[in-house]
């Protein structure tokens, strides 16, 4: 990628993107622990036999609570005050969660802990992506794709850290606080490292055009919350389905999920080059995810679980949230910050009440639980593809 010519932030741009490499762990790893958790936040045994983890998956959905909370004014801060601000707000806070969270006594406080990492979310996303478009002027798009590359890179080695964190007997707190070390010098980095200046054109009044939503517009933007709820709720519940198939070491399908969205990133770049449009990818993705959605739930057996995780990482979660984002920046060529804020509220609010839907589910579906959620899944899916094909129709 070419960069900014002014100034070399090659540096600059290696430090944001591993904030998203920190953040890949603090977006999956409660997912990952969640027995530990329950346990110590004093969750029951079901007459079953199985711990009722719903507690934790509440706390997951308060991630996407503190993001809501937070968006609608990390992007003016970001703007106003400048990006670095904004990053230096997004690695205090997550310090804050990962050390807080770590030694959480209650559902209660791990649930204030978890709003705050998805505050720190918030403003990692009005930070890194558009500084990054600002130093590699000429390939933003994909600048703003190798954030979820940072991501899917964290995620893939998950797995590994906790298998290693296991084999020498130490606390499942480990990996927390060592990622809050992590992004904490990560964040001293990034504050003694230049930014790109912003530059404005002088001699210019930079007149403000009303958003209008238009039925269009609206249907991007709600593809937002269909494209987040497809990965969230197989990135935070398929341990229950590939324990409830008869995995030994449902782990596993957490490697298989970055390695997914790994290749989906690398993928997704070229075939844009090429000259395939994002529209058209968000229909057959989507497509894609629903019919391994469908297969995870006739097939019953380990190996589906470990393929789902390749196929919904690639077409669920390799970049189709931020192809949302660029489509709805479409309808609004003098508003993108806007344009930007608003699929990730819809992201936000696809977090906090998919997740929390997904919570109840586990909570009252007991054994069939994972099951019930492939099929709630499939649903969502469903919907964000006839909001892709209505885009497509009617986008002028």
């Amino acid at each position: 990628m070419k960069q900014n010519s002014k100034k070399n932030y090659v540096i600059t741009s290696l430090a944001l993107y591993f904030t998203y490499f920190i953040h890949g762990i603090g977006a999956s790893i409660l997912g990952q622990y969640k027995p530990q958790f329950a346990k110590v936040w004093g969750a029951t045994v079901g007459s079953d036999g199985t711990l009722d983890v719903s507690m934790v998956v509440s706390v997951i959905a308060a991630l996407g609570l503190g993001r809501l909370i937070s968006l609608p004014f990390s992007g003016p801060i970001s703007d106003k005050f400048g990006r670095k601000l904004s990053g230096m707000i997004g690695v205090i806070c997550y310090v804050i969660f990962f050390f807080g969270i770590a030694f959480s006594p209650s559902m209660g406080i791990a649930y204030a802990f978890a709003i705050v990492g998805g505050i720190a979310n918030s403003f990692l996303d009005t930070c890194v992506s558009p500084t990054c478009m600002e130093i590699y002027v000429n390939n933003p798009s994909i600048a703003n794709l190798f954030t979820k590359f940072s991501m899917c890179i964290s995620q893939f080695l998950l797995p590994f850290f906790i298998g290693m964190v296991a084999a020498a007997n130490m606390s499942y707190r480990t990996i927390f606080l060592v990622a809050g070390i992590a992004i904490l010098i990560d964040g001293v980095l990034i504050l003694l490292l230049p930014f790109p200046v912003r530059e404005k054109k002088s001699g210019e009044k930079q007149e403000k055009s009303k958003v209008k939503l238009t039925k269009v517009s609206l249907a991007a933007v709600l593809i937002g919350f269909t494209s987040s709820s497809t990965f969230m709720l197989w990135l935070n519940c398929n341990q229950e389905l590939g324990r409830a198939y008869g995995m030994t070491d449902s782990s596993a399908i957490q490697s298989f999920y970055a390695l997914g969205t790994a290749t989906a990133v690398l993928a997704t770049a070229f075939f844009i080059k090429k000259g395939l449009k994002e529209i058209d990818i968000l229909i057959l993705y989507p497509a894609i995810s629903t019919v391994m959605l469908g297969l995870c739930f006739l097939i019953q057996a380990p190996w589906i679980c470990l393929m789902g995780g390749f196929v919904i990482g690639y077409a669920g979660a390799g970049g189709v949230l931020q192809l949302a984002t660029s489509t709805t920046a479409t309808f609004f060529p003098e508003n993108k910050g806007t344009a930007t804020s608003m699929v990730m509220i819809a992201s936000s609010i696809a977090n906090y009440t998919i997740i929390s839907l997904a919570s109840y589910i586990t909570k009252t579906g007991g054994a069939a639980a994972p099951r019930m959620i492939l099929l709630l899944n499939m649903g969502v899916t469903i919907v964000g593809i006839l909001l892709a094909l209505y885009v497509k129709k009617n986008k002028k």
